[in-house]
């Protein structure tokens, strides 16, 4: 039997959920942005009157404001679309018992054996649902259908938004007349990158890809290119898995700055603070990484520059200075002192730290004492109870973000 897979999004989640919370604005042009105090800041999320005015989403400030001088932009409130987000999860589990989150506003559902419970087919039955999160919630669900979660992802991303009762089913015996006329772009999982070498090769439509012969595919770019080219002919045998996001593959944080950081000692202090901020995350969770990752994103003459790079460590650590040490020595490695707007430092290759390999030579055990007692502190009195000395310099971050929840304001 093949699978019946739903992906609901919930449109413009973040701005509609605040427009529940003030009524006055039902009609006016919403966003939220990530500090609206500055014209730099990012959008978030538009509500759908800001973006029929051409606000779009990842733009500045500045530039929603010049396409919508009467935007209102809200702060985000990361805790309450969390609780939402989690409510509308149990509230799917009384349609299936394997729902999976996906992203915030984003939960996959497989409902193969129990769509017929609600309604005779499985666009009766997103309908049914989508008006149940509706009522209960006030948000305004799309939902794909697809017998492969790629396929479910892509009918909402690409065609549920855009159809009139926000569903879409994508078939796989449909593709070359529903997804392969499409942009290549539109292929979860191509972004720009890869985007940019495809259309090198020829490859510009979704069609141009599924029709590439997937051995030279691989041979290009290994098993990421066979897996695109299974995307683009709708296979992904990856179940709808609740447990998904309790197993963590990395942990990690990503900061954008204030302003251009151009100098190592403003830059040093913010790896710094990530750092320990992953280092806590990963002890919180009872696990250590091999692998330390450090990203960073900016600009030069109108250009835009980044670069990610990971180094494998002798040992799992979760210790904020050793993550640092690794994460440091990889930026002045790569960094070409282009003034830098974005910060991120991951750990991966995660196990559990139930087990450590002792040193008699290292400061290993005392590091966990002190590890213990500052995550201890932290844990009683707040994120900011305890900080790096360096903090306190003006580059530093670690005060701002301790009022936040995923880099955003409660």
């Amino acid at each position: 039997m093949a699978r019946i897979i739903f992906l609901i999004d919930m449109q413009s989640f973040y701005a509609n959920v605040e427009k529940l919370y003030y009524s006055n604005l039902q009609h006016k042009p919403t966003a939220v942005a990530g500090d609206p105090s500055i014209r730099s800041g990012i959008i978030l999320a538009a509500c759908p009157v800001a973006k029929r005015e051409g606000v779009k989403t990842a733009e500045t400030i500045g530039e929603a404001q010049q396409k919508c001088p009467g935007l209102v932009i809200i702060p985000p409130r990361m805790e309450l679309y969390l609780k939402i987000s989690v409510q509308i999860a149990t509230a799917l589990e009384a349609y299936s018992d394997k729902i999976e989150p996906y992203s915030v506003d984003e939960l996959f559902a497989d409902m193969t054996h129990t769509y017929k419970h609600t309604a005779s087919t499985p666009e009766q039955a997103a309908l049914f649902i989508n008006r149940h999160l509706l009522r209960a919630f006030g948000v305004y669900p799309r939902t794909g259908i697809g017998a492969t979660k790629v396929l479910a992802k892509m009918a909402c991303d690409h065609f549920a938004k855009k159809s009139a009762d926000g569903i879409f089913t994508l078939r796989q015996d449909q593709l070359a007349s529903t997804l392969w006329p499409l942009p290549v772009n539109h292929l979860f999982g191509v972004g720009r990158r890869m985007e940019k070498h495809l259309q090198q090769m020829g490859i510009r439509k979704a069609g141009h890809l599924a029709a590439y012969p997937v051995e030279e595919l691989r041979h290009r770019f290994g098993l990421n290119g066979e897996l695109l080219w299974q995307t683009a002919h709708g296979i992904d045998p990856s179940p709808v898995s609740p447990g998904t996001h309790t197993r963590r593959k990395a942990i990690g944080h990503h900061m954008t700055l204030p302003r251009d950081y151009s100098s190592w000692e403003d830059i040093s202090v913010v790896l710094r603070e990530l750092s320990e901020e992953v280092g806590r995350r990963a002890r919180t969770e009872g696990c250590a990484g091999w692998t330390v990752t450090v990203g960073a994103e900016g600009h030069d003459n109108g250009n835009s520059l980044h670069f990610h790079r990971q180094a494998a460590q002798a040992e799992p650590v979760n210790d904020g200075k050793a993550i640092y040490r690794a994460a440091a020595f990889l930026f002045h490695k790569h960094w070409t002192h282009f003034p830098v707007r974005g910060l991120s430092v991951s750990l991966q290759q995660l196990e559990s730290n139930q087990f450590v390999q002792l040193d008699l030579f290292s400061e290993k055990e005392h590091r966990e004492d002190l590890n213990k007692t500052i995550d201890a502190l932290k844990d009683r009195y707040g994120p900011a109870a305890v900080l790096q000395a360096s903090s306190l310099l003006p580059g530093g971050q670690a005060l701002a973000r301790a009022e936040k929840i995923g880099g955003h304001y409660k």
